[in-house]
């Protein structure tokens, strides 16, 4: 497996990863275009394709924040799920990084959720706040209600979140 960092929205990548994106995440979750082609300008954004056997398989948005890893999106694009290929890419995300907080949505939402909570719970993540609101990420969109996981025990939960407004969603 192999990550590549994308650092132009001209990459050939950007776009397909932008489809999917678009597809996968429901419109509240996701950034449109433009806030997303401005990623590429902010010094602690990291966009990442993976790579497995020639072929793109997924992608990161990764913030490296003060104390931690903010997992904005991960996607395994989907001809490739049922693969193992997300537990793969969790692993290397962990051998990267020590310590990664990320959002999803509440376990009892549907069965979708309720497999992507399993899936991070077997690979190391535990829910630390249940009440997280996502801000919204425009004026046309909603704030989301999320669950908030890490592969750690933050010390001070309220400074993990405020770090994650203040820096990820302004």
């Amino acid at each position: 497996m192999e990550w590549i960092q994308l650092t132009s929205p001209d990459d050939f990548r950007v776009k397909k990863i932008y489809d999917s994106y678009s597809i996968s995440f429901p419109e509240d979750e996701r950034r449109d275009w433009y806030k997303f082609v401005a990623l590429f300008c902010h010094p602690q954004v990291k966009i990442f394709s993976v790579i497995e056997e020639a072929e793109d398989v997924g992608y990161l948005i990764l913030w490296e924040l003060k104390n931690h890893v903010f997992v904005e999106h991960f996607e395994v694009f989907s001809d490739f799920r049922n693969k193992n290929l997300g537990s793969q890419m969790v692993a290397y995300l962990l051998n990267s990084h020590p310590r990664i907080v990320l959002e999803i949505e509440p376990r009892d939402l549907n069965e979708n959720s309720k497999r992507r909570f399993s899936f991070y719970q077997k690979n190391n993540f535990q829910l630390i706040d249940e009440m997280y609101v996502q801000p919204s990420y425009g004026k046309l969109k909603n704030p989301v209600n999320l669950w908030l996981l890490a592969n750690y025990h933050p010390e001070n939960l309220c400074d993990v979140k405020d770090e994650i407004y203040d820096i990820v969603y302004h």
